[in-house]
């Protein structure tokens, strides 16, 4: 993106357009100021994590085995309809804070630091489908790493949707709606299946034999969780089998709406901006760091919203510092947007209404041929890239 040793144009974001108000301006001398500063505040927060720290997440671990512990012994009650719905509310809230405040955030390495097993990034397991393992590749490596990247960021769209302008149009993306509708019902499937880079396999450039592995670790993974909610806790029910059943379905896509929810508000509303291969090429940290503020968004809410959010309704500070631990990103967040004002850069927040309205708005827009509809675009950012003496 601003890397580029060219001494002739300055960059501007895959999304800007020239027919829109003027974008901001930046030299390459305040870009990299931009990193020093984001530097110094992680850097300071990095040493100020301590009990503090230590106790939250301890905290949310014993909320999150207490809530789960009380939804399966409610199921035992669940002939009575308010006793299962509170069933189904502890189990679901259960499986969201395990699946984001504690597992997303561990497996970012958000509290290695403790030296604690259970809450070691290479070695936690979480209560989903996806292998976690499999997960840190495709998300830590490849979507942190990649940020709003296309052709590299597999989460622009996750193989199946037009969510971008640039993204070439063709027929299929005619379902774009219900394709977006099944991704997050089956949500979990969706990320168990996003390494498996499946359009690839179908295209032939990717091999099977390539992919065996993965298939091994679905079958270990997902065949322990398909046992535990849809067949052994059912069955130790006993004659409540059937409500059993249908309360752990329930909670599942509860979990699953959820969380694709908060991820694709975090990344998809109206004002995000994607970048090519060759404008994020001999990238420096600074340009690294604009490039996550650029692509991403964040979301306004309680702080219990942002609890079971997993703290991704700061997606922005997420992408800035993806191994922090979470619960400190509200106290960091007025930091990162007055950088943002001070460069004149923007800073997507919104309330969930309007960032997920904004995001269904662009899957339906999105499905139409480029011709039929007029998408807004941000005015974008421009960076003078760094000049080689002549």
């Amino acid at each position: 993106m601003f890397g580029l040793s060219l001494p002739t144009l300055p960059f501007i974001g895959n999304n800007a357009r020239a027919d829109q108000s003027a974008p901001t301006v930046l030299t390459y001398e305040q870009v990299e100021e931009i990193g020093r500063e984001l530097d110094a505040l992680r850097e300071r927060t990095v040493a100020s994590l301590g009990a503090d720290d230590r106790d939250y997440i301890y905290r949310v671990v014993k909320t999150q085995r207490g809530l789960e512990v009380a939804g399966r012994a409610l199921m035992y009650l669940g002939f009575l309809p308010p006793v299962w719905l509170a069933a189904v509310g502890a189990l679901s809230m259960s499986k969201i804070l395990d699946n984001m405040e504690i597992g997303h955030n561990v497996m970012h390495g958000q509290y290695d630091w403790m030296r604690e097993a259970g809450l070691n990034s290479e070695e936690f397991e979480w209560d989903t489908v996806c292998p976690a393992d499999q997960w840190r590749h495709s998300h830590n490596y490849m979507h942190h790493t990649y940020t709003n990247i296309l052709g590299k960021d597999r989460d622009i769209g996750y193989g199946i949707l037009r969510i971008d302008e640039a993204q070439k149009w063709n027929p299929y993306y005619l379902g774009n709606p219900v394709w977006a509708l099944t991704l997050m019902i089956l949500f979990e499937w969706g990320v168990m299946m996003h390494d498996l880079e499946i359009e690839n396999v179908i295209q032939g450039k990717r091999k099977w034999h390539e992919v065996k592995p993965l298939l091994k670790g679905w079958w270990n993974k997902a065949g322990k969780q398909v046992l535990k909610d849809y067949v052994v806790f059912p069955v130790l029910s006993g004659p409540l089998l059937a409500t059993t059943l249908a309360g752990n379905v329930t909670a599942n896509l509860v979990r699953n709406v959820w969380t694709y929810s908060i991820i694709f508000c975090g990344h998809f509303p109206t004002g995000v901006q994607s970048f090519t291969e060759d404008e994020t090429a001999e990238e420096t940290r600074g340009q690294w760091y604009v490039r996550q503020m650029l692509g991403s968004a964040n979301i306004e809410g309680s702080p219990l919203f942002h609890v079971m959010s997993g703290n991704l309704s700061h997606q922005i500070e997420h992408h800035l510092f993806p191994d922090l631990p979470a619960h400190r990103y509200p106290e960091l967040a007025p930091q990162v947007q007055a950088l943002c004002v001070k460069y004149g850069l923007p800073y997507n927040t919104g309330g969930f209404f309007k960032q997920i309205g904004s995001v269904w708005g662009k899957i339906f827009k999105l499905a139409l041929p480029p011709g039929l509809v007029r998408t807004q675009t941000p005015p974008g950012v421009v960076i003078e890239r760094r000049r080689t003496a002549a």
